[in-house]
């Protein structure tokens, strides 16, 4: 296994340990001298810098592989949903907004895999890339929220335009999810009609 890979499961490992931090009522005050809020944002802040980390390191080193490929939008579903379920737990987040917002993943993974299933990858757009960092943000700010109240503020309208973002991106994805729908079923009916065409064609010459 490659570094790349590597910090992509270090990732889902980190999943488990933000959900223990988060939602466990421990009897101190603080957990390994720190707050329990600050420890959280720490452990969900690395696992959402090697994110961008494994990426940048499988392009600069060529270590792309299909293993790779598969494990990092897992490890990011896994880290979002997580860190967003436990926010609602805690009572930082609304809970018909997370919903949206997993809804709005959910979707889209299924519509890149029935387009991985035709042989065609959807890369992420701007949009998504935008929605991604926000949410990111969001969810830093909502973590700590409990400590400072400005964050829990900020927090919100973050969490506002996260929702915005995933449903902005979620119908750009479904338009172009729906132009490579048609496009490949429009393909065999043009194919079908070259055939004769072409088979015309062949005849001409022959004769």
């Amino acid at each position: 296994m490659n570094l790349p890979n590597a910090l992509t499961l270090a990732r889902i490992f980190l999943v488990p340990l933000l959900v223990v931090v988060l939602l466990t009522r421990f009897e101190a005050e603080l957990v390994f001298g720190v707050p329990r809020e600050v420890l959280g944002a720490a452990i969900f802040g690395i696992a959402a810098l090697t994110d961008w980390l494994d990426g940048y390191l499988a392009r600069r080193r060529r270590q792309v592989t299909q293993l790779g490929q598969l494990m990092d939008p897992l490890a990011d579903k896994l880290l979002i949903t997580a860190a967003l379920v436990s926010l609602v737990q805690m009572g930082m987040a609304s809970a018909w907004m997370v919903a949206v917002i997993l809804g709005r993943e959910l979707a889209i993974t299924v519509f890149r895999s029935l387009t991985y299933a035709r042989g065609v990858t959807i890369p992420a757009s701007s949009l998504g890339k935008v929605k991604m960092v926000t949410q990111v943000v969001a969810i830093l700010l909502l973590i700590l929220g409990n400590q400072v109240w400005l964050f829990w503020a900020l927090g919100q309208v973050a969490l506002w335009l996260v929702l915005i973002a995933s449903l902005w991106s979620a119908m750009d994805y479904y338009r172009r999810f729906g132009g490579i729908l048609v496009h490949s079923r429009a393909a065999p009916f043009e194919a079908a009609d070259r055939g004769p065409e072409a088979m015309g064609k062949k005849r001409a010459k022959a004769g």
